[in-house]
């Protein structure tokens, strides 16, 4: 699960974030045209929530949200970020607004609990890791987040390119170039000899990528320790494994091929292989899962979730009708019952996810994979 969704989820879900809460789930544009329909569309749920607020508690005091709703209708670059849909989530002191790179139901929710089964389903299979674009003699670094790829800009005298890395006189010569450790070591030292022109231009292979992987190890910024996959030759991907000392490369999966005139959006096309990897080992995990104790009857889950037993639930987006169906009130209720269950497992401490039901342990629907 994406890192920013699970405390989003763990934040929304604590003691100390006090309802009732207006959700709005909304799919967005960047089109002029488009974003004016958007803000009609928001106006509209703005206008309909505020009478299920008023109906439901008459207690409370509804200008908060409503001078929330306004500055958000009101604020430029709201309507102009380029992601696929935003949730929206205000209580009478907070704001809280979560970008996803999904589509959603268009629709509001009004409610003792925030509205978090799209945010579950973004975060799923949601994975952030750096991308490193290798060539023998050039590299680029890039940052996969929320599922969309970013070009990372690299500091002035990063190993971008092997002249770059080891100066203007490439082969030949003496000593080139000492890596350097963060203690002020040598992780390790690297010669350019007289030799046989190929034998140097390997000895400059090496080199270069001694000097990228100290780079990545001792002076690139990864506080969160971000794995970094490849995008590379094959050949190339070989060579990097053997002089690779950083703990974050990750050889297991690589995307073969080579960066080299690939644009950004092509890069990010080639590492859905990577994401595909990823998926794919998180999905044969959950399938040994199911020969723990679990509840799949949903009068058991609504017992075991308040009372902290559920460790996994699991809901199937078979559960969920796209675009609310024939009946769309029996549609909101029935998605506020498990919106209910998801808020009570995380509040506990517990994991939800919201996934094709091929994916799900056993291929059930609904299935809570109990701590006891």
């Amino acid at each position: 699960m994406a890192k920013i969704g699970k405390e989003l989820l763990a934040q929304l879900t604590s003691e100390g974030v006090k309802g009732p809460f207006l959700t709005i789930m909304l799919n967005t544009h960047v089109a002029h045209q488009d974003i004016e329909k958007d803000q009609l569309k928001f106006k509209n749920f703005a206008k309909a929530a505020k009478e299920r607020f008023c109906k439901k508690y008459p207690d409370q005091d509804w200008a908060p949200f409503q001078l929330k709703l306004d500055e958000l209708l009101n604020a430029r670059d709201f309507w102009r970020q380029a992601t696929t849909s935003v949730a929206i989530i205000l209580t009478k002191d907070e704001s809280y607004v979560h970008r996803l790179s999904i589509r959603v139901d268009d629709q509001y929710y009004v409610g003792d609990t925030p509205y978090l089964l799209a945010i579950i389903k973004n975060a799923q299979f949601n994975y952030k890791y750096y991308v490193l674009a290798l060539n023998r003699d050039s590299m680029k670094l890039y940052l996969m987040e929320n599922k969309q790829l970013t070009e990372v800009v690299l500091s002035d005298g990063a190993p971008t390119d092997i002249k770059q890395a080891l100066g203007e006189e490439v082969t030949g010569g003496n000593l080139n170039f000492r890596a350097q450790g963060s203690n002020g070591g040598r992780d390790s030292v690297a010669y350019h000899g007289v030799s046989a022109k190929d034998e140097e231009i390997e000895i400059d292979w090496v080199n270069y990528y001694q000097v990228v992987d100290s780079y990545l190890k001792n002076e690139f910024d990864n506080p969160e320790e971000l794995p970094i996959y490849l995008y590379a030759l094959p050949e190339n991907q070989t060579m990097f494994k053997k002089v690779a000392k950083n703990p974050c490369y990750h050889p297991d999966v690589a995307v073969s091929g080579s960066p080299a005139q690939l644009s950004l959006n092509q890069i990010e096309a080639g590492t859905q292989k990577i994401s595909d990897a990823l998926a794919a080992k998180e999905v044969a995990d959950y399938q040994k899962w199911i020969e723990r104790k679990y509840f799949d009857q949903l009068s058991d889950i609504r017992q075991a979730a308040p009372l902290g037993r559920i460790g996994h639930l699991f809901i199937a987006t078979s559960n969920l009708i796209d675009g609310y169906g024939e009946n769309p009130e029996v549609e909101y209720d029935w998605r506020q019952v498990l919106n209910t269950l998801a808020h009570d497992t995380i509040r506990n401490n517990g994991d939800v996810y919201v996934l094709e039901q091929t994916d799900a342990p056993g291929e059930k629907e609904l299935v809570a994979i109990l701590r006891y």
